[in-house]
């Protein structure tokens, strides 16, 4: 925890120091001057997001050291006792073993929880192998450390409960949510005695959206047995790990950018115009400030009101400032866990969003409250054995699907 503690004041440290760069800059500052400044502050930046990946990386790091020494303590044998052992004290059926008592020919002998064990696996044709180093050799130790350098990619927040709505169903069944608007249609004056007009032309009427169930798998990786021996690591866990970050890598493409026929509507596409940038490649404070006023105020009161943009743009950003010098974005208090605000509200880092370029979605503002993600149970990962013997593969799948409730709710910045 020191170790985060300090990462976290380090980058309190940067944004002042670069926040210091930029105040230097004034309309008498000659332009070799100011070019210098700018590139003290983009390195100050780009040292920052390193520091962010980094404190990212230690938290997963501590989580997963924290998951792996619950299981060694729920695995650890009782002192004295030569056997393994279920949580309940009970010997535990090991799949290896029921294996080979099917091979020996006793299957009509298993017990109802051998028959359960040998019901988890099943069982493919290319395998990660010990002996190539890319298919997993590297993780075979001669003397390898018991950490393992795994390249990273923040692949952003649509599945995340906090930032949409989220319905979980246990089944995929298409799930119809109705919708209305009624917010151009008003009452009328009354004249005195007169009957009141019942033609139906204020009648409400109502629309439809759907929710369906689209599922994306992951492809087998399939490692061999003697990798599975030799590892230092446990790869049924480590590439359970990877597998389930490609599932939240396809969820968060799909309803950001998904076209909506046999697809997820994913939010940028759903989303209605709010402001057109003048510029093809940048944005200024003005633009945003319209962006903002281009959704009703109704939903800029929701909790889940906000913006939404890549790191890219949220790099150009950093630089704006009002007319009084005031920079519209702010860093927030890390040490409280206090999220960064732009002018006054939050914002969402989505890598599935487009940079600052011509003609792109760069920006979206809105209640995102009114996108709704439905997801059918859980995602599923499972290893095979049987089929692969004595390999073993692992893939896994997920289904889901994501629709904008009600356009009005998020606009977009689109750039000219």
């Amino acid at each position: 925890m020191s170790r985060l503690k300090d990462l976290r004041e380090r980058q309190e440290q940067i944004v002042s120091e670069a926040r210091e760069r930029l105040d230097q800059i004034s309309a008498a500052t000659d332009e070799a001057r100011a070019a210098e400044l700018e590139s003290q502050h983009d390195t100050a930046m780009a040292e920052y997001d390193r520091l962010e990946k980094q404190i990212t990386r230690e938290e997963h790091l501590a989580r997963l050291e924290q998951r792996a020494e619950e299981t060694r303590a729920r695995l650890r044998p009782i002192p004295g006792d030569t056997e393994a052992r279920s949580p309940d004290g009970g010997e535990k059926a090991e799949y290896r073993t029921v294996f080979a008592k099917v091979l020996c020919g006793m299957s009509d002998e298993l017990s109802a929880e051998e028959r359960a064990v040998l019901n988890q696996g099943r069982a493919e044709f290319r395998a990660q192998t010990a002996g190539t180093t890319t298919a997993g050799g590297f993780t075979v130790p001669t003397e390898l450390a018991d950490q393992i350098v795994k390249a990273m990619k923040a692949w952003g927040p649509m599945y995340d409960p906090g930032v949409a709505t989220d319905m979980v169903t246990p089944s995929g069944n298409p799930i119809k949510v109705p919708t209305l608007d009624d917010t151009a249609v008003t009452a009328e004056a009354h004249t005195e005695a007169a009957p009141i007009t019942d033609d139906g032309g204020k009648d409400a009427t109502f629309g439809q959206k759907s929710l369906d169930a689209y599922a994306f798998d992951t492809e087998f990786i399939r490692w061999s047995w003697e990798l599975d021996q030799d590892s230092i690591f446990n790869m049924e866990t480590l590439l359970g790990g990877l597998l389930g970050e490609r599932l939240g890598r396809i969820a968060n493409t799909q309803l950001t950018v998904g076209t909506g026929v046999s697809a997820p509507h994913g939010v940028v596409t759903a989303s209605t115009l709010g402001k057109t940038a003048a510029a093809a490649a940048a944005i200024t404070g003005d633009e945003l400030i319209d962006l903002i006023h281009s959704v009703d105020p109704a939903y800029r009161i929701s909790p889940k009101v906000a913006f939404m943009f890549n790191d890219t743009t949220l790099s150009v950003i950093r630089k704006l400032k009002d007319g009084n010098g005031n920079y519209l974005w702010q860093m927030g208090n890390i040490q409280q866990g206090t999220p960064g605000t732009l002018l006054g509200y939050r914002y969402h880092i989505n890598q599935a969003m487009a940079d600052v370029a011509l003609g792109q979605k760069s920006v979206l503002f809105g209640d995102f409250g009114k996108y709704f993600v439905r997801k059918v149970g859980a995602p599923v990962i499972g290893v095979l054995r049987e089929r692969f013997w004595p390999d073993m593969g692992i893939a896994g799948l997920i289904r889901f699907d994501g629709e904008l409730g009600d356009t009005a709710a998020i606009k977009h910045l689109i750039q000219a």
